[in-house]
C-alpha cells in the first residue's frame, strides 16, 4: 500500500510559492483568524444553485474570472473553531457555513476532500492557495474541453503574482490560522469513465507551536483525517520520528475504533508526505522522474518497519500502515532565498524553476481526475448530504479537545451518521419510486390494489437500500434507525393514498349526482302526473306543478354553477369518462 506515482505530464517551467523557511522572521505563515459562526453577515458562496447538467455529459461549471482565477465573493470559511483553556478548548462546529458550501455540490454528486496538515510556519496556507490556482486553471480547461498540457501559456504563468486571493498567508513567525477552514466552493472535475466529482479543499490549525497542546495538536489532526480522503502532511527538510510518531497516534484510536466494525478496508484512504526543503536534488545531474522515484525510495526506507531495530519505532510504523490505504511522498526543493524576507509578496518570477516545476507536478497528481477518489467510509463512497452527517457527528465527538475521544465515542460517532445516512438515502429510494407512480405530478388515478402493490415493492427495495448502509455498529442502534425509517415511510404512503384518492374519477360525484338525480326523478313523476291526472283533480296538479319547478330550479343552479366554474365542469367532465371507462373495463375484465 506504500507508493509513488510518478507522473506521466511533464511540465519543465512551474511556479510556486515559497512553502516555507526556518528562519524566523521569513518563513510563509497562514490566514488569520475571522472565525464564521451560524448568522454571520458574510457573503454567500457564489453558485448557490449547482451547474446545470447536460444531457451529453456533466461539465464544471464556468470559472469566476476571465482567467479562472477566484471571484471577489470566493474566500476560506471557518467550519471549525476551537474554543479557549475555560472550555477545554472544545470545538465548535459552524453548520452554517457548511452548510453553504456543500449544498452547491449537485445532488448525487461525490466529494473528495483534500487537506493540509502540518507545523505551523510551514506554509500550508500558502500550498492551498498554490492548489486553487490549479484548480481554477484544472475546472476552466474542463469546461472548454481541453486539456492543462495543451495551453501554449502553462496555468502558472497566467499572473505575476500569486497575491492574497486564496487561503491568507503572510511572511512572519506568528501564528496566522487556528481550527479548521474550508474554500467556499467546490470544485467540479469530470472524470474519464463519466463520472463527476465534487472537491473540497480543506486548511488546519499549524501543531507544535508555543499556544497548542499535545492533546489539541492531535485533536485537530484527528478530525482532519477523519473528514479527508486526500490528506497532505506538510513536512520540512525530512520525514522526522516525531512526524510518524504524531501521526501513529491518532491511528492508534482509529485501528480500535474499526476494529469493532466488519470492514475489512483500513479506515483512511490516501496520505503524502510532503517534504518541503529537500535538499538532496540536483537538476544537473537527475531528471525530474529521477527526483520523484527518489521520494519514494526515500519513504520506503523511512516506514519499513525492517529496517527499524527498536520496539517502539516499529509498533510506529506498523500503526501507520495499517490506517492508511495509500502512503506516499513527495519532495520540494528550496523555492529561492527571495521568499524569506517579510517583504515578498507572492511574485512569481523570484521562485527558483526547480521548485516551480516540482510544485506544477505535485499538484497534477494531486488533482488528478483519473486517481483522485472520493472520501469514502466501510466502503461506501460518500455524496455531499452524507459527508455532512459525519462531519457534524465527529465534530460533536471533540466536545474537549483537551482530551482525544475515546475509540467507543468515535465509532459510535460514525454508526450514528452511517445510521442517518441510511435512513435518508432508503426513505428517498422509496420516495423516487413512489413519485413514479402516485407523486404530485402524476395525474392518473391507480386502481387500491396496484397501488398498494407498488408500495409494498417500494418499501422492500428500500428496506434493502437501507440494510446495505446501515451495517456496522451496534444491533440495537440500527433496529432504532429501521423503526424510524418505516415511520417515515409509513406518513409518506398515506400522503401517497390521499394523493391517489384525489385523483379518484369517483370521488366527489355525489355532490353533483344527488340534485341531477333529484331533478330526473322530479321531471319523471311530473312527467306522469300530467297524464294521469284528471282534470278535477286539483291535489295532483299542484303536485305536478311543484315537480316541474323544482327540476327547473335545480337545472337552473347546475347551468349557474358550470358558467362560474366552467374549468372545473370541464374537469367533473373529465371524471365522468373516466368513470364510465372503469364501469365498461370492470366487465370485461371480469
Amino acid at each position: 500500500s506504500i507508493h509513488h506515482q510518478p507522473l506521466k505530464s511533464t511540465t519543465t517551467t512551474s511556479i510556486a510559492q515559497p512553502m516555507s523557511d526556518s528562519d524566523e522572521s521569513g518563513v510563509m505563515v497562514e490566514h488569520k483568524d475571522a472565525s464564521v459562526v451560524e448568522g454571520d453577515s458574510k457573503p454567500d458562496p457564489p453558485g448557490d444553485d449547482p451547474p446545470e447538467l447536460t444531457d451529453e455529459s456533466a461539465l464544471p461549471p464556468t470559472p469566476k474570472g476571465d482567467d479562472g482565477s477566484p471571484s471577489q465573493a470566493d474566500t476560506a470559511w471557518q467550519v471549525v473553531s476551537i474554543g479557549t483553556e475555560e472550555d477545554e478548548y472544545a470545538f465548535t462546529f459552524h453548520e452554517d457555513p457548511w452548510n453553504k458550501i456543500l449544498n452547491q455540490v449537485p445532488p448525487g454528486w461525490k466529494v473528495a476532500v483534500v487537506s493540509v496538515v502540518g507545523a505551523f510556519r510551514t506554509g500550508k496556507s500558502f500550498l492551498l492557495t498554490w492548489f486553487l490556482k490549479y484548480m481554477y486553471a484544472l475546472e476552466k480547461a474542463q469546461k472548454e474541453g481541453k486539456s492543462l498540457n495543451d495551453e501554449e501559456t502553462p496555468w502558472f504563468k497566467e499572473f505575476d503574482s500569486l497575491g492574497n486571493e486564496g487561503f491568507e498567508w503572510k511572511a512572519g513567525s506568528d501564528r496566522n490560522t487556528t481550527g479548521i477552514w474550508m474554500w467556499n466552493r467546490p470544485f467540479f472535475l469530470h472524470k474519464a469513465q463519466g463520472e463527476n466529482l465534487a472537491v473540497l479543499l480543506v486548511d488546519t490549525q499549524g501543531m507544535f507551536d508555543h499556544k497548542t497542546t499535545m492533546n489539541l495538536t492531535a485533536a485537530i489532526f484527528g478530525l482532519s483525517t477523519l473528514l479527508s480522503s486526500y490528506q497532505v502532511y506538510n513536512v520540512v527538510k525530512q520525514i522526522q520520528e516525531d512526524n510518524l510518531q504524531q501521526l501513529a497516534l491518532f491511528c492508534e484510536y482509529a485501528r480500535n475504533a474499526m476494529d469493532q466494525s466488519d470492514c475489512e478496508r483500513k479506515p483512511f484512504q490516501k496520505i503524502d508526505f510532503l517534504v518541503r526543503d529537500w535538499q538532496n536534488f540536483d537538476d544537473d545531474e537527475h531528471t525530474i522522474e529521477q527526483m520523484e522515484q527518489q521520494m519514494s525510495e526515500y519513504l520506503a526506507q523511512v516506514i519499513d518497519v525492517r529496517e527499524t531495530a527498536a520496539k517502539d519505532l516499529k509498533e510506529t510504523r506498523e500503526q501507520i500502515q495499517v490506517c492508511f490505504e495509500d502512503i506516499g511522498c513527495y519532495g520540494f526543493s528550496h523555492p529561492g532565498f527571495a521568499v524569506t524576507k517579510k517583504k515578498y509578496a507572492g511574485e512569481v518570477s523570484e521562485l527558483e524553476d526547480l521548485f516551480m516545476t516540482l510544485l506544477d507536478r505535485y499538484c497534477r497528481r494531486v488533482f488528478d481526475p483519473a486517481t483522485l477518489q472520493p472520501k469514502q467510509i466501510h466502503d461506501r463512497e460518500l455524496t455531499s448530504v452524507e459527508l455532512g452527517s459525519y462531519i457534524k457527528a465527529y465534530a460533536k465527538s471533540f466536545t474537549s479537545g483537551e482530551k482525544f475521544p475515546a475509540a467507543a465515542t468515535l465509532l459510535d460517532a460514525t454508526a450514528a451518521a452511517n445510521n442517518a445516512n441510511a435512513i435518508t438515502l432508503a426513505f428517498a429510494r422509496y420516495k423516487d419510486d413512489m413519485d413514479l407512480i402516485a407523486g404530485p405530478k402524476c395525474s392518473n388515478h391507480v386502481q387500491t390494489k396496484e397501488l398498494e402493490e407498488e408500495h409494498e415493492r417500494a418499501l422492500m427495495m428500500a428496506t434493502r437500500e437501507f440494510k446495505s448502509i446501515a451495517n456496522f455498529g451496534s444491533k440495537k442502534s440500527i433496529e432504532i434507525s429501521q423503526r424510524k425509517l418505516s415511520e417515515q415511510i409509513e406518513s409518506q404512503w398515506q400522503v401517497y393514498q390521499s394523493l391517489n384518492e384525489s385523483r379518484n374519477p369517483l370521488a366527489g360525484l355525489e355532490t353533483y349526482m344527488v340534485p341531477v338525480v333529484v331533478a330526473a326523478v322530479a321531471y319523471v313523476v311530473g312527467t306522469i302526473l300530467d297524464i294521469t291526472c284528471s282534470p278535477y283533480a286539483h291535489v295532483c296538479k299542484k303536485s305536478s306543478e311543484f315537480l316541474h319547478h323544482s327540476w327547473t330550479v335545480v337545472i337552473c343552479f347546475l347551468i349557474i354553477v358550470a358558467a362560474t366554474k366552467a374549468k372545473q365542469m370541464q374537469q367533473l367532465w373529465q371524471k365522468f369518462q373516466a368513470a364510465f371507462e372503469i364501469m365498461m373495463d370492470k366487465p370485461k375484465k371480469d
